[in-house]
């Protein structure tokens, strides 16, 4: 069996606040045997980076990963614009979109929240969120 192609996506030019938890959490997916398309969201040094990348290159990038992709799994805690933009552009095509997020630290705008196509779900610790990245990529 192949390994699940994961698009992780987190907040990038809206706040790298979580990105040493982007880091852990793509770390843990990867050692379930998948693979992360975007790995780079982890990267400190991302936005530097990206730098040297036109924002059209970026778009068309992320997006040919998001076709390529089987399964979304997105940190919504710190909001972001783009991230909204992927979970929607994910949910056109049709690919499986999970959301988590940390209920104590934001509230998940109703955009995200209430639309029922999106898999949703609250965690408190690191730990909480493994076990839900298990729950995801057994399904």
């Amino acid at each position: 069996m192949n390994p699940k192609k994961v698009y992780f996506a987190g907040s990038i030019r809206g706040g790298r606040d979580d990105a040493q938890l982007y880091t852990e959490l793509i770390s843990y997916i990867k050692s379930k045997n998948a693979v992360v398309l975007t790995e780079h969201i982890g990267d400190n040094n991302l936005l530097k980076q990206e730098k040297k990348l036109t924002d059209k290159e970026i778009y068309l990038r992320d997006m040919d990963w998001l076709k390529e992709c089987d399964v979304v799994i997105a940190e919504c805690t710190r909001p972001s614009l783009g991230v909204g933009y992927e979970l929607s552009s994910a949910e056109n095509l049709k690919k499986p979109v999970n959301v988590l997020y940390r209920n104590k630290e934001c509230h998940l705008s109703a955009m995200i929240s209430g639309d029922e196509y999106f898999k949703i779900f609250s965690y408190e610790t690191k730990e909480d969120a493994f076990k839900i990245i298990d729950q995801i990529l057994n399904n």
